[in-house]
């Protein structure tokens, strides 16, 4: 099984076998990578964007991207401490043409508050930018919600533009 890590956090991408798991026996999928199962808690609006994530881009793209699957999917987000899953995270695919690729996140409500997140989105910023086409990584938070964005700047994305309620960030490769 493929992974990455960090000093308290364990990411797994999901492969099109696991997602299709993940949809039917979530509890089961944790089983089946060894971890101690428990259920997501997570607002509704952002199960909802999970749910159709799943559906209609993760299951259809890792299918289509066997050999780099990474790119496509959701990265399990494992607390090592619990060997429980504390939320997800991922890249929109490879890097365009202008080398930049969009990161997104979710955590489970009980690992909200402890720098999670940010050790996350580190880990996983630092897989990216091995990628010799990588330049730069973008991310979209609400302007509701402050406790992203403070992940976002804690991990070096600057704030790029403010629209219809959204933010735009962005982080630079460092070279």
């Amino acid at each position: 099984m493929y992974f990455i890590e960090s000093i308290r956090l364990r990411l797994i991408p999901l492969t099109t076998q696991q997602l299709q798991l993940h949809a039917s026996d979530y509890l089961g999928l944790q089983k089946s990578l060894g971890l101690s199962p428990r259920p997501m808690k997570m607002e509704e609006e952002f199960q909802s964007e999970f749910d159709d994530a799943l559906a209609n881009y993760w299951l259809p793209e890792t299918a289509a991207n066997v050999a780099n699957y990474q790119w496509f999917t959701n990265w399990l987000i494992v607390e090592k401490e619990s060997n429980s899953v504390a939320g997800g995270i991922g890249v929109a695919g490879m890097p365009n043409d202008n080398g930049e690729t969009e990161m997104g996140y979710g955590l489970d409500e009980d690992f909200r508050g402890k720098g999670i997140a940010t050790e996350a989105v580190e880990c996983l910023m630092k897989w990216v930018f091995k990628h010799p086409a990588a330049h730069a990584l973008t991310a979209q938070t609400p302007i509701r919600l402050p406790l992203s964005q403070r992940v976002l700047v804690k991990a070096g994305f600057s704030q790029v533009q403010e629209e219809n309620g959204i933010i735009l960030w962005r982080k630079a490769k460092v070279s």
